[in-house]
Parts: C-alpha cells; structure tokens; sequence
C-alpha cells in the first residue's frame, strides 16, 4: 500500500498493489493556508474550460456557485464541508450550454463570502 503526489495542480495517488492505482484526487495542494479566498478563474476570459482555486482557512461548509449576468443560479460546483487547504475546481461551460457572457461565481462559508466576474467567449 502506497501513496504518491505530485506538484500543484498535480493528483494524489493510492494504490495497494504496488502498480494499479485505486485512487486520484485533483482538489488539494497540501499547504497550510491561513485564511481564506476566491481567486480569480483561469484563463479569463475562457472556452469552454476555466479552473476556479479557493482556499480555506477552517474546516467548514463551502459553497462554490456561477450565476448568469441576471443572478439566475447556472451551477452548485461545491456544496459540502472542507477540511482546510487549497482547492481547484474545474467548470466546464459546455456541460450547462452556456452561451458567450458575463458569469458570476461566489465562494461562501458560514463566515465568509465573495464574488468574482468571469468571461466566456465561444
């Protein structure tokens, strides 16, 4: 039984045999953060793919939500409680039928919140 990881953005692997892997998770860089944030997405403007990182300071439970220009609710990204560290979430445009326009996507814990603008050109 083993476990292997890689750099940022890179997966931690399990396995029990040596060579075939049971496991990967791609959502957190283990670091100790201290506080907490809602990056900008990359790239911005994007299509269809963007990546959106966010840390948490405490465990908590976090919701990562996009709404259009209207603040209709377009996705639920994450809805559940972290553990503290860094995390990155992939949103993939195509998935929802998106059209090109402005998005929004708003991090909240039970003590902290924020929105940021995000752009997609098709």
């Amino acid at each position: 039984t083993g476990f292997m990881t890689g750099g940022y953005g890179a997966s931690i692997v399990r396995t029990t045999d040596g060579g075939g892997v049971l496991s990967a998770v791609n959502e957190i860089k283990p670091e100790i953060v201290n506080n907490f944030s809602l990056q900008q997405n990359y790239p911005n403007p994007f299509n269809p793919n963007t990546k959106i990182n966010y840390e948490i300071f405490a465990a908590a439970n976090v919701s990562l939500k996009v709404y259009d220009i209207r603040g209709k609710e377009i996705a639920t990204l994450v809805s559940e409680r972290k553990i503290p560290g860094m995390y990155i979430v992939d949103f993939n445009s195509v998935k929802y039928g998106l059209s090109s326009g402005i998005y929004f996507y708003r991090l909240q814990t039970g003590v902290f919140f924020e929105t940021k603008k995000m752009l997609l050109i098709k």
